[in-house]
């Protein structure tokens, strides 16, 4: 349909309109999608501008193998249910202050704008002429103007979703099952109901006025440190919580805060494993605040507070980013965190597993899945920590278990240290703190909090020897990905120093493979080093173990050739040295994004808690944080070529090409293709990866069956 144009304050108030309609609407799709058995796990709406005097309004969903028609039928309903009775006032006021918001937090931060935003909407005042009336008078106009747009105004954006003109209907399906009949079946029976209104309204929830029902007791402080260096007070809080907070002017309208505790999925058994794992789903579904998701969603409109939850290897914590204004709600939900007993129901269940199971169909339908899996099942032993979830794990989760391992996770208040920065007043945050912090109750029947010498290594073992393997996935477009891994092990007495090198050598690795295959060989389409420390327990003396890995995508038929530069491009490094000008770039690089993060919240965040986590952190966090910088100042100044060369040498196994793995993905030919390719070989003049895909090959024609790899992530 025509894009219009925004150039008055009508236009405006349209377009405000409309947004209100999109997000009342999307309300309402993420409602049904945790109902029991949804028609979809996933929907939203949108306008979307397809070229410059024309847009498309898009209805998108996920679903369930064969249940295509019934998420489209269900899509089709709410429209449908919209254009009859239109949205209530309370969900349009929802939105409204949702918007208001956003708006606001805008407003709040005007002083402090990235240059980015300002040039994109120069750009787009000079492409589509859109005007540029900076946030100042757009906020006035929006406080103004939202107050006042109607549901009957809202509502009549519906018509754009009309299926009986200009209406495009694509359903994507890993094997065929609906047919264009039932599409047609399905848009007739919506549009009967319609005509003849026999869609029933729409029905609300009730939903609780606080978020908190009783207020709790507030803590008090019985030990209070100021660390000046850092800009930050540390206090004791009665029921044991530790509390970090440093107060800055970096962004008007940001405070952000994660809390942490030693102990995660590392001590679990492998028995209890699988079901642990998914505890954070399945609370998650049900409710880790006390509340449903799609409740929680009302009651937090027009307030800027999340909080989420994170269960790694040996750390669980969680971690909050709201407005000022909505601190006490951000610390609410944590107070709520800790008091909630999250007890698993059957409905929610059910539909966690649904929508895990199809996740993990999803990924097994993806050819880069495969290839990631294989990676870590040869880098790291097949250990059952880092093996993907399977179809077959999922029929062994116990809900009840598994809400028992998330509970206990978030429970007692004692063993956690909480770090705050941003826009904080004291005088106003600290009361907040003590209420809700410190008012979470302390817990009678726990075990003494575990330290980090207490935990459980992982249970892996980086290959010892040379693996060079090939994944081959059926694939709609030919790609490849290549990913090369390297056993790290930084030993305890140089651990100050190289923990500092690795990131200077990863940004260095990256930015000459970069070079050696764009630049000079001109095949590679992107470049990424990755590294991965988290091998051993986060000891105070022990060495640490992981692994650097370099991925790229390519041209599957330069794959091989590729990988062979990119091994002497690190041998060379560790056998020649970089440049005085690689290393300069290098130095430059991380120096920039230094400062940047100076004045970002998070950066600071990430630096104090990682204080608190370091090795050498004996109870001031203060010092630690100063001897980290220092020993980061120590490195720069000391790295020189040789410092590099000598430090690639101790990080990464010398020479490089001892021990090494590499695995490769590649499009699947068809058997018939294969068969011809090993009949056509040469026997004189294999090279290694052509003996393996021969053999590959060969045993997939003679046995007819598909080498088939299982899905998942990596838990950290």
């Amino acid at each position: 349909m025509p894009a219009g144009e925004i150039k008055t304050v009508k236009d405006y108030r349209d377009s405000l309109a409309e947004s209100i309609f999109h997000c009342a609407l999307n309300q309402r799709l993420f409602k049904l999608s945790r109902r029991r058995d949804p028609p979809y796990f996933s929907c939203s709406s949108a306008a979307d501008a397809l070229v410059r005097p024309v847009k498309a309004y898009i209805m998108t969903s996920s679903c369930r193998e064969k249940g295509t028609v019934e998420a489209l039928e269900s899509m089709l309903v709410e429209v449908a249910r919209a254009r009859l009775y239109g949205f209530s006032e309370r969900e349009i006021s929802i939105v409204r202050a949702l918007m208001m918001s956003e708006i606001e937090s805008a407003y709040l931060e005007r002083d402090q704008m990235q240059s980015t935003s300002l040039r994109d909407e120069y750009l787009q005042h000079f492409l589509r002429e859109e005007p540029v009336v900076g946030i100042d008078y757009e906020a006035r106009l929006q406080k103004t103007l939202l107050p006042y747009i109607s549901s009957a105004e809202v509502v009549k954006f519906a018509e754009n979703f009309s299926t009986t003109s200009s209406c495009v209907i694509k359903i994507v399906e890993p094997r065929a099952h609906a047919s264009l009949e039932d599409l047609k079946a399905v848009v007739l029976k919506v549009n009967t109901l319609e005509e003849k209104r026999s869609i029933p309204p729409w029905e609300e929830e009730q939903i609780p006025e606080e978020i908190v029902s009783q207020s709790p007791v507030p803590g008090i402080i019985v030990d209070k440190v100021e660390h000046p260096g850092i800009g930050a007070t540390e206090m004791i809080l009665s029921n044991g919580m530790r509390v970090c907070y440093k107060c800055t002017d970096f962004l008007d309208d940001q405070v952000v805060f994660t809390g942490f505790a030693y102990g995660g999925l590392s001590e679990l058994s492998e028995d209890e494993y699988t079901s642990c794992t998914m505890g954070s789903t399945i609370a998650g579904e049900i409710g880790i605040f006390g509340y449903r998701p799609s409740v929680l969603m009302d009651m937090l409109a027009g307030k800027r507070a999340e909080v989420g939850t994170k269960v790694g290897a040996y750390i669980r914590s969680f971690s909050g980013d709201c407005s000022p204004s909505d601190l006490e709600t951000g610390l609410q939900l944590v107070y709520q965190l800790f008091t909630t007993k999250v007890e698993p129901r059957e409905e929610e269940v059910k539909i966690v597993m649904q929508m895990a199971e199809e996740a993990i169909y999803a990924q097994e339908r993806d050819p880069y899945t495969a290839f990631a899996n294989r990676s870590r099942e040869i880098n790291y032993g097949n250990s059952y920590f880092f093996k993907p979830i399977r179809i077959s794990d999922l029929k062994k989760v116990n809900p009840i278990r598994a809400c028992e391992y998330f509970n206990s996770c978030f429970k007692d208040p004692s063993a956690f240290t909480v770090v705050v920065v941003g826009n904080i007043d004291p005088a106003i945050s600290i009361p907040l703190i003590l209420e809700y912090l410190g008012g979470i109750p302390k817990v009678q029947d726990t075990v003494q909090p575990l330290s980090r010498e207490d935990l459980k290594g992982l249970p892996f073992k980086f290959p010892e020897t040379i693996i060079r393997e090939v994944v081959r996935s059926p694939m709609v477009e030919a790609q490849c990905f290549v990913q090369l891994g390297f056993p790290v092990v930084l030993k305890s007495t140089m651990m100050t120093e190289d923990i500092h090198y690795v990131g200077f050598l990863s940004k260095l690795l990256e930015t000459k493979i970069m070079q050696v295959l764009r630049f000079k060989y001109g095949q590679v389409y992107s470049v990424n080093v990755g590294v991965f420390l988290g091998g051993n327990k986060p000891s105070r003396s022990g060495d640490v173990r992981g692994d650097i890995s370099v991925n790229f995508s390519c041209d599957p038929d330069m794959s091989s050739r590729l990988v062979d530069f990119v091994l002497e491009e690190i041998s060379y490094l560790q056998t020649e040295g970089p440049s005085e000008e690689d290393v300069w770039t290098i130095l430059e690089i991380e120096q920039r994004a230094h400062e940047n993060g100076l004045q970002e919240n998070y950066y600071w965040l990430d630096r104090i808690l990682r204080s608190y986590q370091s090795r050498i952190y004996s109870g001031n966090v203060g010092s630690t944080f100063m001897v980290q910088d220092e020993g980061r100042v120590k490195v720069r100044e000391a790295l020189t070529p040789q410092a590099m060369q000598m430090a690639l040498r101790r990080v990464i196994s010398f020479p490089c090409k001892k021990q090494f793995t590499v695995v490769i993905l590649m499009p699947k030919s068809s058997r018939w293709n294969s068969l011809i390719s090993v009949v056509s070989w040469s026997s004189g003049g294999f090279s290694r990866d052509a003996k393996i895909l021969a053999g590959m090959a060969g045993a997939l024609v003679l046995a007819a069956s598909l080498w088939r790899y299982s899905r998942g992530a990596l838990r950290s």
